[in-house]
């Protein structure tokens, strides 16, 4: 794989460069869309999997071009992420992979690579009332993990997600058995990981219809263990390794995204923002973990992306 180069910000592009920069160091994404016959499938230059496909094939050239990904941001306009405007990473990055699953001809293969992604989950919901529990199955394309102002680590993040929730109030849950809406609790538990796991810290809250960014310290580790994190009894080792941060700075309302990337045989950390590529210690990636002094410019991780430990790019397993 080339070394990343850096990208022209363009009409505040800097949220797509930095989910570019993140595809570009997943070379499973370009071998799925290699296998394509994306000519045909519409309209080209509202074609998302083919102009994605195109970027990052110039992304990866021995010669390129600081604007090679104007027509991929020109197609994202077409599809509705309007130019001109800032967007949140994570709906960019869920508005993306739905497109290539909408259009592409080949199901299976767009299937394929959703599946790079998908976290696949069971839930029970448990009446509180009568103990009638309701079995639920559900996917999510990256894990939202809730921010707390206080310290706090990914790992207990994930245990905080997985954990047992109470439904009360307006949550309440309608129970068939009761016949109405009663106080419940609700679990859920991973079924499948992928072999790209994509983690949103939520750092942005409504406060009485105010948006603000929560800034509070997360730590987050260079390798992943589900297994351990989640003390599941799966003997196999569910194992990831960091190889990309999103990084947001600024307030809930304007801010800028660049990306920590890991690349090649040497696994070296290099910050990309827009034009600018740097090579970076892991010491400065820990610099996104935040905190109460990181406020305003100073970067916050935003997205998460960790790769399994060996598998093959189409593997998928239970848990």
């Amino acid at each position: 794989m080339h070394s990343t180069g850096g990208l022209l910000n363009l009409d505040l592009s800097c949220c797509a460069n930095a989910l570019l920069q993140t595809f570009s160091a997943t070379p499973e994404l370009l071998d799925h869309l290699e296998k394509a016959d994306l000519c045909g499938d519409g309209e080209e230059s509202c074609n998302v999997p083919l102009q994605l496909r195109k970027a990052l094939h110039a992304m990866n050239a021995d010669v390129r071009s600081s604007g090679c990904h104007r027509d991929f941001l020109r197609c994202l306009h077409r599809n509705g992420i309007c130019r001109s405007v800032q967007h949140d990473a994570d709906e960019v990055f869920h508005s993306t992979l739905n497109f290539i699953h909408q259009q592409m001809r080949d199901r299976a293969l767009a299937q394929e690579i959703r599946d790079l992604y998908t976290i696949g989950m069971k839930g029970k919901i448990e009446c509180s009332a009568c103990t009638h529990c309701t079995d639920l199955s559900s996917y999510v394309l990256s894990l939202p993990l809730a921010v707390q102002e206080c310290p706090d680590s990914l790992e207990n993040c994930v245990r905080r997600f997985f954990g047992r929730e109470d439904l009360s109030d307006g949550d309440r849950f309608y129970c068939e058995r009761c016949g109405e809406k009663q106080p419940s609790s609700q679990t859920f538990r991973p079924v499948s990981l992928p072999q790209i796991l994509t983690i949103h810290l939520k750092r942005f809250r409504n406060v009485r219809g105010f948006t603000e960014k929560l800034h509070g310290t997360v730590s987050f580790p260079p390798t992943l263990d589900f297994t351990d994190v989640l003390q599941m009894s799966d003997q196999v080792p569910w194992q990831y390794e960091l190889y990309a941060v999103v990084a947001h700075a600024g307030t809930a309302t304007f801010g800028h995204y660049t990306t920590y990337i890991r690349y090649g045989e040497s696994q070296a950390w290099c910050h990309v923002d827009d034009m600018h590529v740097r090579r970076v210690q892991w010491e400065d990636v820990k610099s996104t973990f935040g905190g109460h002094r990181c406020r305003f410019m100073c970067a916050t991780a935003y997205m998460l992306l960790y790769r399994r430990r060996g598998v093959s790019s189409t593997e998928k397993n239970n848990i």
